[in-house]
């Protein structure tokens, strides 16, 4: 895979953004090791690669953006994609497919589901110039995940729907954990959602904000 540092961006830029993410209480090293390394200024519009590395969301079209790293950051340690027994991940919303190319970093293999597909067919094509293998793509509903491809070990939802899909929670292995942002345009929050062998435990984490995820 290509390395970060390609022609726009130095070491020391990154690493700034590495600190920040440390000091907001991202503590899985394999996490912001991968988000060192992963080449964020490929995922924009060469007019916005300047600000890659900001820890803030940027525009990739079509009314969507790439999250911040905090949050991409965040949810991927909360998924704990590091972790030996998280193989399997369904990724929602690839959008750009950032955090796509973080999760095939961590995982054995990433389903990743993009409803536009004029965003799917281009991160598909941006993933596989830069080298990323272990993922497989679908232009679909996210709110129905990947029925074919379940169960997952984990499941990160880049969208936002006013409550938590059925079909999702069930495309959940035992153990497997669900992290996505619930809620309406002005109030969201991100929850953990664990199965266990009896049902589901949640957790509220903290406010976030995330564009809808739309039902199709």
């Amino acid at each position: 895979m290509m390395q970060a540092g390609v022609g726009m961006t130095s070491a020391r830029t990154r690493q700034r953004l590495i600190d920040r993410l440390r000091e907001q209480g991202i503590e899985d090293e394999a996490v912001l090791s991968v988000l060192f390394d992963t080449p964020r200024h490929l995922f924009l519009d060469e007019a916005l690669r300047h600000r890659a590395y900001e820890n803030t969301p940027l525009s990739i079209g079509h009314q969507q953006t790439i999250s911040q790293p905090y949050i991409v950051a965040l949810m991927t340690q909360l998924a704990k994609a590091s972790a030996p027994g998280v193989r399997r991940v369904l990724d929602i919303g690839t959008g750009c497919g950032y955090q796509a190319a973080v999760l095939s970093q961590l995982v054995d293999w990433v389903f990743t589901v993009e409803r536009i597909e004029a965003l799917s067919f281009s991160a598909r094509e941006r993933l596989q110039t830069l080298g990323y293998k272990n993922i497989s793509y679908l232009c679909g509903d996210g709110y129905q995940g990947w029925p074919r491809k379940a169960p997952f070990d984990a499941i990160i939802v880049a969208a936002a729907p006013p409550a938590v899909p059925e079909a999702l929670k069930q495309q959940l292995a035992v153990g497997g954990r669900l992290v996505i942002p619930v809620g309406d345009d002005e109030n969201q929050a991100l929850r953990l959602i664990r199965r266990t062998r009896g049902g589901f435990d949640e957790e509220i984490r903290e406010a976030v904000k995330f564009v809808p995820l739309v039902d199709t």
